[in-house]
């Protein structure tokens, strides 16, 4: 029932943002050599492996050396890059597979298993809903990159402080699921990135 309220909301978006995703997928290839999409392996829902794609926004080969993204600092990430992540655009293509049921617009942000193998049990129920494009957890950490620049040991940081965080918002979240719910955290992700 969710996704068919999901459908007509992918599919508009998709029409809308045609344009804009040509414009977007030719600058990338212009700016630095590579692919237009960035593929990355994310747990999904029941903890089943599923490709995420998003507009690639690092240099070719940049996953491979294992560093946490640290925004406007960071080297890995390109010049047009920088401009995608810092409001969100590179998050749009995945809105195809919206409209395939593969995710959802809202539940929770899929992690990759190397940080998945760390849940605890109870942390663990995250995955019992599909991975979704948007999330409060996002919406508090919205400025994520810029927190992880700031810190002496970013991949403990994330660890022990921002991926509990998340998931703790992410478990309150799918106790008090509701329709309402949904359309709050679509206001607040829209408001978050004009502003």
């Amino acid at each position: 029932m969710k996704h068919l309220i999901h459908i007509p909301f992918s599919l508009f978006g998709l029409l809308v943002l045609l344009p804009f995703f040509v414009v977007s997928a030719v600058a990338i290839l212009l700016d630095r050599k590579g692919c237009v999409f960035f593929l990355q392996i994310r747990l999904g829902e029941g903890n089943v492996d599923f490709k995420l794609f998003k507009f690639r926004t690092m240099g070719v080969n940049a996953e491979r050396m294992g560093q946490l993204t640290i925004g406007g600092n960071d080297s890995c990430i390109t010049r047009l890059g920088y401009f995608l992540f810092r409001y969100k655009l590179d998050e749009l293509p995945p809105l195809i597979k919206v409209l395939l049921a593969n995710i959802s617009l809202v539940g929770r942000h899929p992690e990759v298993r190397r940080y998945v193998d760390l849940y605890t049990p109870g942390q663990h129920q995250v995955l019992s809903i599909k991975p979704a494009l948007m999330d409060y957890a996002s919406i508090k950490y919205a400025d994520e990159s810029e927190l992880i620049a700031k810190v002496e040991n970013p991949g403990q940081f994330y660890l022990k402080t921002i991926m509990p965080n998340k998931l703790a918002i992410n478990l309150t979240c799918i106790e008090n699921r509701s329709l309402w719910t949904d359309i709050g955290i679509h206001y607040k992700t829209i408001c978050k990135i004009l502003s």
